[in-house]
């Protein structure tokens, strides 16, 4: 008779350890559920704080200083890489790839080399048809003020703000990710005008997810 006394007794030990697992699977889902409820709740709460003060450009150099600088054996600019034809160096000048010096500067000696320049862009909406402008137009130091409205806006975009160390990075950052002048996924809102370095409007299709901060 012992093997099935054994046996009724491992049953039922059995069925006190699933229910035992079962019971810890649900105090711990509801810690979980509790916790991403929190987190939903405060994420547009969060501020991210920048570890140091963003690096503004100071002045307006006219481009005969520059052309001194740029004779500068040491000299070295970082620009905006991507284009095709056109290149924006962090001094605001808009130069064609062949005219970048090796530094990564465009080369100011040359004829026709843009500097702190709007064009494609509009004044009144902050954006432009052209990134490599959008940039340049950006880096000027006029527009500091603009972009610390940008800084303080509440938009999905505030995390990578918080990682740019200075007017250059969050120029190249600004003018490259504006959700907001996409109106329906990868439908731009105006196809002239899409690289935005100020603040802009959600399009009524995005107001609906937009962040909205104290809300959950």
């Amino acid at each position: 008779m012992w093997p099935a006394a054994l046996t009724r007794l491992l049953r039922r030990r059995i069925i006190y350890i699933i229910l035992v697992l079962l019971a810890i699977l649900y105090i711990f889902g509801n810690l979980f559920d509790q916790e991403g409820a929190f987190s939903a709740l405060h994420y547009d709460e969060y501020k991210p704080q920048r570890t140091r003060p963003l690096l503004w450009k100071q002045q307006l150099l006219p481009p005969e200083e520059h052309l001194n600088r740029t004779k500068d054996p040491d000299l070295r600019c970082r620009n905006s890489v991507q284009g095709r034809q056109l290149l924006a160096d962090e001094r605001g000048f808009v130069c064609l790839r062949e005219q970048m010096l090796v530094n990564g500067c465009c080369n100011v000696e040359l004829a026709g080399i843009s500097y702190y320049s709007c064009y494609s862009c509009n004044t009144t909406s902050h954006c432009c048809g052209i990134y490599e402008y959008c940039v340049s137009c950006c880096l000027h130091p006029n527009k500091r003020s603009l972009l610390e409205q940008v800084l303080q806006a509440h938009d999905t975009q505030k995390y990578i703000y918080a990682s740019v160390v200075d007017h250059f990075e969050l120029c190249l950052v600004k003018c490259r990710t504006n959700s907001h002048s996409v109106e329906h996924e990868n439908k731009y809102r105006n196809e002239a005008a899409k690289y935005c370095y100020g603040t802009t409007e959600a399009h009524e299709s995005q107001r609906e997810v937009a962040p909205r901060g104290g809300q959950g």
